[in-house]
Protein backbone atom coordinates (compact mmCIF):
# COMPACT_ATOMS: atom_id res chain seq x y z
CA UNK A 1 0.00 0.00 0.00
CA UNK A 2 1.18 3.51 -0.79
CA UNK A 3 0.31 6.31 1.43
CA UNK A 4 1.10 10.17 1.33
CA UNK A 5 0.23 12.79 3.90
CA UNK A 6 -0.82 16.15 2.70
CA UNK A 7 -0.37 19.38 5.46
CA UNK A 8 -1.64 22.99 5.27
CA UNK A 9 -3.37 25.19 7.96
CA UNK A 10 -5.37 26.65 4.94
CA UNK A 11 -9.00 25.36 5.38
CA UNK A 12 -10.11 26.25 1.74
CA UNK A 13 -7.10 24.23 0.57
CA UNK A 14 -7.83 21.06 2.82
CA UNK A 15 -11.39 21.16 1.21
CA UNK A 16 -10.10 21.59 -2.32
CA UNK A 17 -8.36 18.19 -1.81
CA UNK A 18 -10.90 16.76 -0.85
CA UNK A 19 -13.27 17.66 -2.98
CA UNK A 20 -11.16 16.69 -5.56
CA UNK A 21 -10.17 13.16 -4.45
CA UNK A 22 -13.77 12.18 -3.72
CA UNK A 23 -15.11 13.02 -7.83
CA UNK A 24 -11.95 10.44 -8.24
CA UNK A 25 -13.40 7.55 -10.59
CA UNK A 26 -10.02 5.20 -9.38
CA UNK A 27 -10.55 1.93 -7.24
CA UNK A 28 -8.58 1.72 -4.41
CA UNK A 29 -7.88 4.72 -3.43
CA UNK A 30 -9.16 5.89 1.17
CA UNK A 31 -8.45 9.03 2.17
CA UNK A 32 -8.96 10.37 5.72
CA UNK A 33 -9.24 13.88 7.25
CA UNK A 34 -7.41 14.56 10.64
CA UNK A 35 -6.17 17.56 12.77
CA UNK A 36 -2.91 17.09 14.32
CA UNK A 37 -1.67 20.04 16.08
CA UNK A 38 -1.05 22.96 13.60
CA UNK A 39 -2.03 21.07 10.35
CA UNK A 40 -4.60 19.75 8.98
CA UNK A 41 -3.53 16.25 7.53
CA UNK A 42 -5.27 14.66 4.20
CA UNK A 43 -4.01 11.13 4.24
CA UNK A 44 -4.31 9.47 0.69
CA UNK A 45 -3.81 5.63 0.78
CA UNK A 46 -3.60 3.46 -2.03
CA UNK A 47 -4.47 -0.21 -2.03
CA UNK A 48 -4.31 -1.06 -5.58
CA UNK A 49 -1.41 -2.41 -8.23
CA UNK A 50 -1.13 0.45 -10.32
CA UNK A 51 1.03 3.18 -8.53
CA UNK A 52 2.38 5.23 -11.28
CA UNK A 53 -0.73 6.03 -11.96
CA UNK A 54 -2.11 6.79 -8.94
CA UNK A 55 1.35 8.77 -8.51
CA UNK A 56 0.15 10.80 -11.39
CA UNK A 57 -3.44 11.43 -10.25
CA UNK A 58 -1.74 12.48 -6.88
CA UNK A 59 0.27 15.29 -8.57
CA UNK A 60 -2.40 16.47 -11.21
CA UNK A 61 -4.65 17.49 -8.15
CA UNK A 62 -1.74 19.07 -6.08
CA UNK A 63 -0.58 20.63 -9.40
CA UNK A 64 -3.92 22.00 -9.90
CA UNK A 65 -3.94 23.30 -6.20
CA UNK A 66 -1.11 25.34 -6.15
CA UNK A 67 -1.88 26.82 -9.71
CA UNK A 68 -5.23 27.71 -8.12
CA UNK A 69 -4.04 29.11 -4.52
CA UNK A 70 -1.10 29.47 -4.43
CA UNK A 71 0.35 31.36 -7.87
CA UNK A 72 -1.90 35.09 -6.74
CA UNK A 73 -0.07 34.91 -3.82
CA UNK A 74 3.34 34.10 -5.19
CA UNK A 75 2.83 36.78 -8.25
CA UNK A 76 1.84 39.72 -5.58
CA UNK A 77 4.85 38.32 -3.06
CA UNK A 78 7.26 39.32 -5.93
CA UNK A 79 5.72 42.25 -6.63
CA UNK A 80 6.12 43.61 -3.49
CA UNK A 81 9.73 42.00 -3.21
CA UNK A 82 11.34 43.39 -6.75
CA UNK A 83 9.26 46.17 -7.43
CA UNK A 84 8.01 47.62 -3.78
CA UNK A 85 8.96 50.79 -5.07
CA UNK A 86 5.42 51.02 -6.88
CA UNK A 87 2.90 52.55 -4.93
CA UNK A 88 -0.31 49.91 -3.97
CA UNK A 89 -2.72 51.49 -6.87
CA UNK A 90 0.21 50.39 -9.51
CA UNK A 91 0.87 47.65 -7.64
CA UNK A 92 -2.37 46.16 -8.18
CA UNK A 93 -2.66 47.10 -12.25
CA UNK A 94 0.71 44.74 -12.42
CA UNK A 95 -0.95 42.17 -10.41
CA UNK A 96 -3.76 42.72 -13.37
CA UNK A 97 -1.38 42.52 -15.84
CA UNK A 98 0.17 39.09 -14.71
CA UNK A 99 -3.57 37.97 -14.50
CA UNK A 100 -4.07 38.92 -18.34
CA UNK A 101 -0.82 37.81 -19.49
CA UNK A 102 -1.31 34.02 -17.56
CA UNK A 103 -4.97 33.66 -18.66
CA UNK A 104 -4.68 34.74 -22.44
CA UNK A 105 -3.75 31.84 -23.67
CA UNK A 106 -1.15 33.79 -26.38
CA UNK A 107 1.52 31.15 -24.99
CA UNK A 108 2.47 27.97 -23.44
CA UNK A 109 3.42 29.44 -20.07
CA UNK A 110 0.41 27.41 -18.37
CA UNK A 111 1.15 24.49 -19.91
CA UNK A 112 4.85 25.07 -18.56
CA UNK A 113 4.45 25.99 -15.56
CA UNK A 114 2.08 23.15 -14.61
CA UNK A 115 4.31 20.31 -16.02
CA UNK A 116 7.37 22.08 -13.65
CA UNK A 117 4.54 21.81 -10.67
CA UNK A 118 3.54 18.29 -11.64
CA UNK A 119 7.10 17.11 -12.70
CA UNK A 120 8.34 18.13 -9.15
CA UNK A 121 5.55 16.78 -7.01
CA UNK A 122 6.02 13.34 -8.79
CA UNK A 123 9.59 12.84 -7.92
CA UNK A 124 8.58 13.95 -4.43
CA UNK A 125 5.53 12.00 -3.42
CA UNK A 126 7.37 9.27 -4.89
CA UNK A 127 10.33 9.38 -2.98
CA UNK A 128 8.23 10.99 0.60
CA UNK A 129 5.37 9.93 2.84
CA UNK A 130 4.46 13.77 3.45
CA UNK A 131 4.29 17.22 2.12
CA UNK A 132 4.05 20.42 3.85
CA UNK A 133 2.51 21.88 1.15
CA UNK A 134 3.33 25.85 2.01
CA UNK A 135 7.13 24.61 2.55
CA UNK A 136 7.03 22.56 -0.74
CA UNK A 137 5.75 25.77 -2.85
CA UNK A 138 8.23 27.95 -1.48
CA UNK A 139 11.46 25.62 -1.53
CA UNK A 140 11.17 22.95 -4.18
CA UNK A 141 9.97 24.62 -6.94
CA UNK A 142 12.99 26.96 -8.21
CA UNK A 143 11.79 27.02 -12.14
CA UNK A 144 8.55 27.79 -11.44
CA UNK A 145 9.62 30.56 -8.94
CA UNK A 146 11.87 31.47 -11.92
CA UNK A 147 8.51 31.35 -14.37
CA UNK A 148 6.49 33.67 -11.89
CA UNK A 149 9.54 36.62 -11.62
CA UNK A 150 9.64 36.43 -15.76
CA UNK A 151 5.70 37.06 -15.85
CA UNK A 152 5.90 39.60 -13.00
CA UNK A 153 8.69 41.35 -14.81
CA UNK A 154 6.80 41.65 -18.39
CA UNK A 155 3.83 42.75 -16.29
CA UNK A 156 5.99 45.53 -15.26
CA UNK A 157 7.34 46.61 -18.41
CA UNK A 158 3.83 46.51 -19.87
CA UNK A 159 2.71 48.76 -17.20
CA UNK A 160 6.03 51.31 -18.05
CA UNK A 161 4.89 51.55 -21.67
CA UNK A 162 1.35 51.89 -20.71
CA UNK A 163 2.08 54.68 -18.74
CA UNK A 164 4.47 56.28 -20.30
CA UNK A 165 2.14 56.52 -23.67
CA UNK A 166 -0.66 57.62 -21.17
CA UNK A 167 1.82 60.66 -20.12
CA UNK A 168 3.07 60.99 -23.80
CA UNK A 169 -0.89 61.43 -25.11
CA UNK A 170 -2.16 64.09 -22.13
CA UNK A 171 1.29 65.77 -23.04
CA UNK A 172 0.39 66.29 -26.37
CA UNK A 173 -3.42 67.02 -25.83
CA UNK A 174 -2.13 69.83 -23.44
CA UNK A 175 -0.02 70.82 -26.21
CA UNK A 176 -3.08 70.88 -28.71
CA UNK A 177 -5.02 72.78 -26.67
CA UNK A 178 -2.66 75.57 -25.71
CA UNK A 179 -2.17 76.53 -29.50
CA UNK A 180 -4.87 77.98 -31.87
CA UNK A 181 -5.60 75.99 -35.17
CA UNK A 182 -3.17 77.03 -38.14
CA UNK A 183 -5.54 75.18 -41.00
CA UNK A 184 -9.20 74.17 -41.39
CA UNK A 185 -9.05 70.89 -42.77
CA UNK A 186 -6.13 68.08 -43.67
CA UNK A 187 -6.99 64.98 -45.00
CA UNK A 188 -4.98 61.62 -43.52
CA UNK A 189 -5.39 58.67 -46.48
CA UNK A 190 -4.33 55.54 -44.30
CA UNK A 191 -3.60 52.42 -46.05
CA UNK A 192 -1.51 49.28 -45.35
CA UNK A 193 -0.47 50.85 -42.26
CA UNK A 194 1.08 53.67 -43.69
CA UNK A 195 -0.37 57.76 -44.16
CA UNK A 196 -0.51 60.46 -46.78
CA UNK A 197 -1.96 63.96 -45.70
CA UNK A 198 -3.68 66.04 -48.24
CA UNK A 199 -4.61 69.75 -47.84
CA UNK A 200 -8.06 71.28 -47.98
CA UNK A 201 -7.50 71.22 -51.89
CA UNK A 202 -6.42 67.26 -51.77
CA UNK A 203 -3.08 68.21 -52.83
CA UNK A 204 -0.55 66.24 -51.02
CA UNK A 205 1.30 67.92 -47.97
CA UNK A 206 5.05 67.13 -48.19
CA UNK A 207 7.20 66.09 -45.39
CA UNK A 208 9.54 69.52 -45.05
CA UNK A 209 12.63 69.43 -43.18
CA UNK A 210 10.44 71.43 -40.28
CA UNK A 211 8.60 68.69 -39.82
CA UNK A 212 10.98 66.17 -40.15
CA UNK A 213 13.05 68.00 -37.84
CA UNK A 214 10.15 68.57 -35.13
CA UNK A 215 9.76 64.42 -34.78
CA UNK A 216 7.20 65.03 -31.62
CA UNK A 217 6.37 61.63 -31.87
CA UNK A 218 9.94 59.62 -32.06
CA UNK A 219 13.55 60.53 -31.93
CA UNK A 220 14.59 56.92 -33.65
CA UNK A 221 11.87 55.43 -36.20
CA UNK A 222 10.87 57.44 -38.85
CA UNK A 223 8.24 55.81 -40.82
CA UNK A 224 5.27 57.53 -43.14
CA UNK A 225 3.38 57.61 -39.93
CA UNK A 226 5.56 59.59 -37.43
CA UNK A 227 5.80 61.84 -39.85
CA UNK A 228 1.92 62.03 -40.56
CA UNK A 229 1.69 62.96 -36.32
CA UNK A 230 4.84 65.32 -36.78
CA UNK A 231 2.60 67.05 -39.40
CA UNK A 232 -0.45 67.35 -37.99
CA UNK A 233 1.09 68.71 -34.65
CA UNK A 234 2.65 71.49 -36.46
CA UNK A 235 -0.47 72.38 -38.59
CA UNK A 236 -2.88 72.08 -35.73
CA UNK A 237 -5.85 71.71 -38.18
CA UNK A 238 -9.13 72.25 -36.86
CA UNK A 239 -10.77 69.10 -38.32
CA UNK A 240 -9.27 65.57 -39.57
CA UNK A 241 -10.79 63.69 -41.74
CA UNK A 242 -9.15 59.92 -42.24
CA UNK A 243 -9.68 57.99 -44.50
CA UNK A 244 -9.46 54.64 -43.49
CA UNK A 245 -8.75 52.41 -47.04
CA UNK A 246 -8.77 48.69 -44.71
CA UNK A 247 -8.58 48.63 -41.26
CA UNK A 248 -8.21 50.95 -37.80
CA UNK A 249 -5.25 50.22 -35.95
CA UNK A 250 -2.84 51.61 -33.12
CA UNK A 251 -2.03 54.31 -34.40
CA UNK A 252 -5.69 55.43 -35.19
CA UNK A 253 -6.60 55.03 -32.03
CA UNK A 254 -3.47 57.01 -30.88
CA UNK A 255 -4.64 60.04 -33.19
CA UNK A 256 -8.44 59.53 -31.92
CA UNK A 257 -6.73 60.02 -28.52
CA UNK A 258 -4.59 62.96 -28.69
CA UNK A 259 -7.21 65.26 -31.15
CA UNK A 260 -10.48 63.97 -29.82
CA UNK A 261 -13.39 65.40 -31.54
CA UNK A 262 -10.94 67.37 -33.98
CA UNK A 263 -10.87 62.93 -35.81
CA UNK A 264 -13.27 62.25 -38.19
CA UNK A 265 -13.56 58.73 -39.39
CA UNK A 266 -14.26 58.37 -43.11
CA UNK A 267 -14.20 54.45 -45.16
CA UNK A 268 -16.87 55.57 -47.92
CA UNK A 269 -15.88 59.00 -50.12
CA UNK A 270 -14.86 60.02 -53.06
CA UNK A 271 -11.43 60.31 -51.98
CA UNK A 272 -11.56 56.55 -50.29
CA UNK A 273 -13.13 55.13 -53.40
CA UNK A 274 -10.33 57.31 -55.71
CA UNK A 275 -7.91 54.99 -53.27
CA UNK A 276 -9.68 51.88 -53.49
CA UNK A 277 -9.20 51.52 -57.23
CA UNK A 278 -5.78 53.44 -57.16
CA UNK A 279 -4.63 50.55 -54.92
CA UNK A 280 -7.10 48.14 -55.96
CA UNK A 281 -8.26 47.68 -52.50
CA UNK A 282 -11.44 46.18 -51.42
Amino acid sequence: MKSFCIKTNNIKIKNYLLKNLELLNFEDIYYIDRKFKIYNNVIVHYAGKNEPEFLNILSNIISNCILLFFEPILLMRRINLNYFYFDNFEKKIIQENCYNYITSGEDDTLKFRKDEIWSNTLKYISENKAMILEGFVNFRLENYMNTIDDIVDYSVSKYVVEKEYTEFINLLKLYIDSKEAHSKLVHLIYLNEESILLDDNKNIIPFTDDIINAKYLSDISFSSNDYALNSLLTLLPERIEVHVIGYEDEFINTLKLIFGNRIFICKDCNICRTYRILTNTK
